[in-house]
């Protein structure tokens, strides 16, 4: 045996808020856009992203400890009232 598993990867990625790592399709991925936090649910928006689970105590803590601007290496502080409006709107099952 190899030692390989055959188990199939998936992509991790770290959200902001909680600092817990999880599987990139359980995050929800964020991106600046003219001085504001936009949600890209598609991931396909072009520039830096940083990821959140999609859960209001998380992005609580991103904005408490000032992550958005230093993940997406933005200059000042940057609104996410777009993302937290995202986060609490309730989900279709599809």
């Amino acid at each position: 045996m190899s030692g390989r598993t055959h188990a199939c990867a998936r992509p991790e990625r770290t959200c902001v808020g909680c600092r817990e790592r999880a599987a990139k399709t359980d995050l929800l991925r964020i991106v600046a856009v003219g001085g504001e936090c936009v949600p890209d649910e598609r991931g396909t928006l072009p520039g830096r992203g940083a990821y959140v689970h999609p859960a209001v105590g998380c992005l609580d803590l991103a904005e408490r400890r000032r992550a958005f601007p230093r993940a997406l290496r933005a200059m000042g502080p940057l609104d996410t009232a777009g993302v937290r409006r995202s986060i609490e709107a309730p989900r279709i099952p599809q």
